[in-house]
């Protein structure tokens, strides 16, 4: 594999001007491209690598089992893998099925070895190549036309449920609580739109503008979009640690400082919150001790709150230490999908989100993330985000809440709405 490394003093545009060329001349002369961007968000255990991958062809090394991503994984590389694990991998991991329909049609995992990769580091970018000289790729980036503008046009979206039935699925499930079966269950609902055009990458950047997030990305698969906001850690492997941080716990950010802290401390002492929270993060430790050392799981900050563009979250990190030797895909096994858009006990709540939902989730509630040459791996979990069909127009997002038996529908109802501020501000605007 050919490099080249480009200090940022040498580009001719603003380095965030450059990697929206670099993103433009991905998507233009590649039908598989995955960007990941990190926003220089200071967050605990890092955010997101910034880097771009490509591949020409969509079926060039295509990786779309867990067997094959085992078997990429045991063999040396200089490349990184990227890619995704979708929600519905939970029926390859349990005796578990999908029945609602599939607007989008991103396979259930999907994983690529770039031909193209590029990693912008502090003062410079490196370009690294298995098909033609870096030099190449950073001429053909400079050279592509830029407007600097960004997607105006306004899309309207509907939901999937009205929010009669919105409120009546939350009162079954506090009486399926009730009655035993399950502790919480993250319910979903979706946003959407048929036979719109668009343009995906200045909606992605519009999108993240907007809502800047440590884990935000951009995928494409053929005709097929992910545009990615998300705040959420899935989990990372660093060496022998794995790190898991669900999120839990949201309130809007304050419109003044001296609102913006009340709302700060008013999710800061909500006792709802804080038992959600905790029993995610339980969920998740037994998710991590099913692989890591016995011992060696521990709740390394429990109830943090961060402040993002829209909203304050409460979001606790869990970590445990693996052998060397243990599988990548064993650890991602044991962890998915992942707790905060599930519920507890995991399985039963899988089960009663097959029976309420109304859309099969594909990518969203999945992961987004890398494997690096060294072994190590960053997973988002995929919330705040875009699924876009461009063969068929079908624009989908979905957004959910967990629900305990201390839920007020209204109020889960109140706060998918807040969740989905963003996006539709972004597309109605």
């Amino acid at each position: 594999m050919r490099q080249l490394t480009l200090p940022f003093s040498e580009l001719q545009v603003p380095v965030s001007q450059w990697k929206q060329q670099a993103l433009a001349w991905a998507a233009q002369h590649h039908e598989v491209v995955a960007y990941y961007e990190p926003n220089d968000i200071p967050y605990r255990h890092g955010a997101f690598q910034n880097q771009l991958g490509v591949c020409r062809k969509a079926t060039t090394s295509s990786i779309s089992s867990w067997q094959e991503l085992e078997l990429a994984l045991n063999q040396k590389r200089e490349a990184p893998l990227l890619g995704f694990l979708g929600y519905d991998l939970k029926n390859s991991l349990e005796k578990l099925s999908s029945g609602q329909p599939d607007h989008i049609g991103f396979p259930d995992l999907y994983f690529f070895q770039p031909e193209i990769w590029l990693r912008w580091e502090e003062d410079a970018v490196l370009i690294f190549s298995e098909t033609e000289a870096p030099e190449t790729v950073a001429q053909a980036i400079q050279g592509m036309t830029f407007s600097g503008s960004f997607s105006k046009n306004s899309v309207k979206t509907t939901p999937r449920v009205s929010k009669e039935e919105y409120l009546q699925t939350v009162e079954y499930l506090r009486q399926c609580i009730l009655e035993g079966e399950v502790y919480e269950v993250n319910y979903c609902q979706e946003f959407y739109t048929e036979r719109t055009e668009l343009e995906p990458l200045s909606l992605f950047w519009k999108l993240n503008r907007a809502s800047p997030t440590p884990f935000a990305g951009l995928l494409k698969l053929k005709d097929r979009y992910l545009l990615c906001a998300s705040p959420e850690r899935f989990l990372k492997r660093e060496e022998n640690l794995l790190i898991t941080q669900p999120i839990k716990g949201t309130i809007r950010r304050g419109s003044t400082p001296e609102e913006d802290q009340k709302q700060r401390q008013a999710l800061a002492s909500s006792e709802k919150e804080q038992a959600e929270n905790m029993m995610i993060v339980d969920l998740v430790r037994n998710d991590l001790n099913r692989v890591a050392q016995t011992g060696t799981v521990q709740v390394e900050e429990l109830f943090g709150l961060y402040g993002f563009q829209f909203v304050w979250q409460m979001i606790s990190t869990v970590t445990g230490r693996v052998l060397s030797q243990t599988s990548n895909v064993d650890i991602l096994k044991a962890a998915f999908p992942m707790g905060s858009m599930t519920g507890a006990p995991k399985i039963r709540a899988l089960q009663l989100i097959e029976q309420v939902e109304k859309t099969k989730r594909g990518l969203y509630s999945g992961a987004f993330g890398y494997f690096l040459p060294s072994g190590d791996f960053d997973f988002n979990v995929v919330i705040r985000s875009l699924q876009y069909n461009a063969a068929t127009g079908y624009l989908t997002f979905e957004v959910g809440s967990a629900i305990t038996y201390d839920s007020d529908p209204e109020q889960e109802y109140q706060e998918c709405l807040l969740k989905a501020a963003a996006i539709r501000n972004v597309l109605e605007k």
